[in-house]
């Protein structure tokens, strides 16, 4: 495919959005699948799946849930993301827990991130520094923590629900060891990772905390499930009495 660049000298080359969805419009009429699978389809068959799970609920795959199938799969992945008119490859390694794009992480964070739209995910290419196959390793200064960005998607993106996986019936506590130095984390947020570090409990109690709503005590659970420092317990009192009042969502 021969995609024309809207980008001027100097910036990243990305190809236009538009170019990139005739394109995979063009697969889905020659394979007969739905615009779901196409996007999805040349993946592992177990991630494939665990994705499909949601685009089975009619509506496109978010990224975060991608980003919490690789990092549960261990499989680094290509997501291909639709950023204003242009397409932005993202690269994920979860074993190494990085990521790459050829926007700088400080432009990427800066945008709207409930606005990126997932537009066809593959396995990655790319390969994370120090990869005996030098030629795929790519430049040094666009790789970045994968930690950063699962947290600002979580906190800031377009999820309002929780991960299937910390869904339901649960009570919640933090790692004590884990370490969250590096991210935006401060008042409310910070008294309450504290807070989940001494004590458990459950999203509707955790909805009432100082500086918190329903919403963004999911979004932290969110993000704290994808710092791999979340505790779940479906058998702990507070998962219990949260049954009480229905299933947590």
């Amino acid at each position: 495919m021969d995609f024309d660049s809207t980008i001027p000298i100097g910036e990243p080359d990305l190809m236009r959005a538009s170019a990139f969805q005739r394109y995979l419009d063009g697969v889905v009429r020659e394979s007969g699948d739905s615009p779901g699978a196409t996007r999805l389809s040349s993946l592992n068959p177990s991630l494939l799946q665990d994705l499909m799970r949601f685009e089975n609920a009619d509506r496109q795959t978010e990224l975060l849930e991608v980003l919490a199938a690789s990092v549960r799969h261990s499989r680094p992945l290509a997501i291909h993301l639709q950023w204003g008119a242009r397409v932005a490859p993202l690269t994920v390694f979860p074993a190494e827990r990085l990521a790459h794009c050829p926007l700088p992480i400080p432009e990427l964070l800066a945008e709207r991130l409930s606005e990126l739209q997932v537009m066809f995910v593959e396995p990655a290419t790319l390969r994370p520094p120090g990869d005996r196959d030098a030629e795929l390793v790519g430049d040094a200064a666009l790789y970045f923590p994968l930690g950063l960005l699962a947290w600002e998607l979580a906190m800031r993106g377009s999820r309002e629900a929780l991960l299937p996986e910390i869904s339901g019936v649960a009570a919640y506590r933090v790692s004590p060891g884990l370490s969250l130095q590096d991210l935006n984390l401060n008042g409310a947020l910070r008294t309450a990772v504290q807070r989940l570090q001494r004590e458990t409990t459950n999203l509707r109690d955790m909805s009432s905390w100082p500086g918190f709503d329903r919403a963004r005590a999911t979004r932290l659970l969110n993000a704290l499930y994808l710092q791999a420092g979340l505790i779940v317990s479906r058998t702990h009192p507070a998962a219990i009495n949260e049954s009480w009042f229905g299933i947590s969502r």
